[in-house]
């Protein structure tokens, strides 16, 4: 039996489809199912059971014998909600629960963390354990998983294997329901549908030009290869950046989009909002070195690549994955 928390939502239902296509199929998902906007996500998955989120802990020390393997995808993910509770609550309190009951009933368990950990990059992104406690997030969510990250590492119980993977910026099928918080393809497809062109935001720094600000995009296909990686091999615990290793503009993003489109490029640059200005991430790469020292061989998707799977494949036929 393998646990996933998280599974009604982006990532976690596309890791319950990737164990299904694998052969995994004695499967618990376990979220908040009051959502009837993320039900289409697991229309069609072969699961065991689903376990609310409040009551899992609960009942995994009811079913602990049960299971092989948690991967705990689920977490607050907004970046934009300030309220530092709900993140506490949510994020960094659940996992700690989460994690000594790993410890008690010697589960092995891969967890999400994030590249919002980093903040503005001050340190680089270099996965570099010694590092974390130094690390200045720019809002709540990162902070929790910084907070959680800081805490993992400090206990003298752990789980006989447990990995931490910060995610950087994740897209791909399945995050219909996010809203604000869907990938920028997400957008960009949806604006060139309505209007025929899409709106970047403009740089608000001297040293980046509109549309040249640079992030780390991975495609949720590659993150299923890399968590079902340490679940097949379970040798080398700890904390890992999960991206590319190769940060890419905002502009090379669109312009994919259109590309997959079969449509010229129209563009427009707009202000980043004021609430989320001073917490705006112009950069993030991630070092790769110690995932690939880990034994993870296989490339990552170009940004080519992956859009023009995501756009023809998915969000053009209103596919799922």
């Amino acid at each position: 039996m393998i646990i996933v928390t998280g599974a009604a939502g982006f990532i976690g239902s596309c890791l319950v489809s990737r164990l299904n296509n694998e052969g995994f199929i004695d499967i618990v998902a376990v979220d908040d199912f009051s959502h009837p906007d993320k039900e289409k996500n697991l229309t069609g998955k072969k699961l065991t059971h689903k376990v609310d989120r409040d009551t899992f802990h609960s009942w995994l020390k009811g079913n602990h014998k049960l299971v092989q393997f948690i991967f705990h995808i689920g977490a607050r993910t907004d970046t934009t909600e300030f309220d530092q509770e709900i993140f506490d609550r949510l994020n960094l309190n659940y996992t700690k629960e989460l994690w000594k009951l790993c410890v008690e009933f010697g589960l092995p368990m891969v967890y999400a963390s994030s590249a919002a950990t980093y903040g503005e990059g001050e340190l680089g992104y270099d996965d570099n354990e010694a590092i974390i406690p130094q690390l200045k997030p720019l809002n709540p969510y990162g902070r929790s998983k910084n907070d959680f990250d800081i805490w993992a590492l400090q206990q003298e119980r752990k789980p006989y294997f447990w990995a931490g993977l910060k995610f950087f910026n994740v897209y791909g099928p399945n995050e219909y329901h996010k809203g604000r918080m869907a990938s920028v393809i997400f957008h960009a497809f949806n604006q060139i549908k309505e209007n025929g062109k899409v709106k970047l935001f403009r740089s608000h720094r001297d040293d980046y030009r509109d549309g040249m600000q640079l992030r780390d995009f991975i495609y949720v296909k590659d993150l299923l290869d890399v968590c079902l990686y340490f679940m097949h091999n379970r040798k080398h615990p700890g904390i890992y950046n999960l991206g590319t290793g190769k940060a890419r503009p905002f502009l090379d993003l669109a312009t994919n989009v259109f590309k997959a489109l079969d449509k010229e490029p129209v563009i427009e640059f707009i202000d980043i909002p004021k609430d989320i200005r001073d917490k705006y991430q112009y950069f993030t790469e991630a070092n790769m070195d110690k995932l690939r020292g880990a034994g993870y061989q296989q490339p990552f998707t170009s940004l080519e690549d992956g859009i023009d799977d995501y756009v023809r494949n998915f969000l053009a036929p209103n596919n799922y994955y």
